[in-house]
């Protein structure tokens, strides 16, 4: 056997060693009789369950990842969700700067954040709880904690909904939200404590979400302002005849293919993160692509220039246009602040593209208006001297006639 090959065996069993190592039964504390090894951010859970008397004993195993951050483990009692879950969350006290576990109940207005998250009861039957740090004196970045808990759990329930995450920061006493990877979505898995078979959805490729923001990007937030720019400002030059139409409808065809590829994507996504919602992204993208569907609808109704209802029509395709523009354009930093991209580079670029973009509408607007004053202004100097003329000889014919 070559000696490239014995590495590569050697470094196959470091790794599975390794991976397989988080997943342990024996604590500082006590012995438990079974554990597994958590698919997400090398967490593991080891408990004994006593069915005499319906009693869970466990221990939680996970990391910081900073020292200002937070590191929660809890149960739900209906799905394995965040939303509707009991959690024991571990951090810094502010105040000592010893570890603390505090209790909290994460409601639907956990997501929005427009109020600090405040400690509440547990809610389940907690007997006891505690939290220590692993190995660290105090918080920081890939400390490993241990979360300890007692409950007393419904007979013949063993089959139970667990849920866990990090955050990196703790305002206060509140936690913050928990970065937003395909990784901490999901971070829950139901598992049965007495046979130790488990139920793990798993995360949506890493790929899926670039793809979905770079698609919407380029549609919602890019191609469709352009379209509307084409049609606004080069119908103007009549030079151009018709081309200015087929422009302005193959930028839109293609922003709008691109948009529902970036939509569906966005659909698949929610499909895989249950419980994890978004609703202000979610709306605005929903209402852009009814408008966007409505636009390309509304091609096939579209009226002769002879028709007297063209004029509506007109009316109708810009308002709802312009609107589908600024819908997407918005939804797109939405959609940036949801994935944590807002100080990026990708953010950064998208600024550049638009605000490039913006320039030019604002260049060619500017032209446009310089234009119009001008050809106002030769309109009425030509009206003023065609009335000037018609006065002076009018008034030659008055005299012959007198004469």
């Amino acid at each position: 056997m070559s000696p490239s090959l014995l590495l590569l065996l050697l470094f196959l069993g470091l790794w599975v060693t390794s991976a397989t190592a988080r997943c342990t039964i024996t604590t500082f504390a006590k012995t438990y009789k079974k554990c597994v090894t958590l698919p997400t951010q090398g967490a593991s859970l080891a408990w004994t369950y006593h069915p005499l008397n319906a009693t869970l004993d466990l221990a939680f195993s996970g990391s910081f990842i900073s020292p200002s951050g937070w590191i929660a483990w809890g149960l739900n009692p209906d799905s394995p969700a965040m939303t509707g879950a009991h959690a024991l969350v571990a951090f810094s006290d502010p105040t000592s700067g010893g570890l603390l576990l505090l209790p909290f109940v994460l409601d639907p207005s956990v997501k929005l954040q427009r109020v600090p998250l405040l400690s509440r009861p547990f809610g389940l039957h907690l007997l006891s709880s505690s939290a220590v740090l692993r190995g660290a004196p105090s918080a920081r970045a890939g400390a490993e904690v241990q979360i300890f808990a007692i409950l007393k759990l419904s007979p013949n329930r063993t089959r139970l909904h667990h849920v866990w995450n990090r955050g990196l920061y703790v305002q206060g006493y509140s936690p913050t939200i928990h970065p937003t990877a395909p990784s901490d979505l999901a971070s829950r898995a139901t598992i049965d404590i007495a046979s130790t078979a488990s139920e793990v959805t798993p995360p949506a490729p890493d790929a899926i979400p670039s793809a979905h923001a770079a698609l919407n990007a380029a549609s919602w937030g890019f191609l469709l302002p352009a379209g509307v720019a084409v049609a606004r400002y080069l119908r103007q030059r009549t030079s151009l005849g018709p081309s200015w139409f087929y422009a302005h409808a193959a930028t839109q065809i293609v922003g709008f293919l691109l948009g529902t590829a970036g939509f569906a994507l966005g659909i698949f996504l929610g499909s895989r993160s249950p419980g994890v919602e978004y609703g202000l992204h979610r709306g605005l993208g929903v209402a852009a692509f009814v408008a966007g569907g409505l636009q390309s609808a509304a091609l096939l109704f579209r009226p002769k220039t002879t028709n007297r209802y063209r004029k509506y029509w007109k009316s109708y395709h810009h308002f709802v246009g312009y609107g589908c523009a600024v819908l997407g354009v918005v939804n797109v930093f939405q959609g940036m602040e949801v994935m944590g991209l807002g100080r990026s580079y990708w953010k950064l670029a998208y600024c550049l593209a638009l605000s490039t973009l913006v320039g030019v509408c604002v260049a060619l607007e500017v032209n446009s208006w310089v234009v119009f004053c001008r050809k106002a202004e030769e309109d009425m100097t030509a009206v003023t001297r065609e009335g000037g003329g018609g006065g002076v000889e009018s008034h030659h014919q008055v005299v012959k006639g007198t004469a």
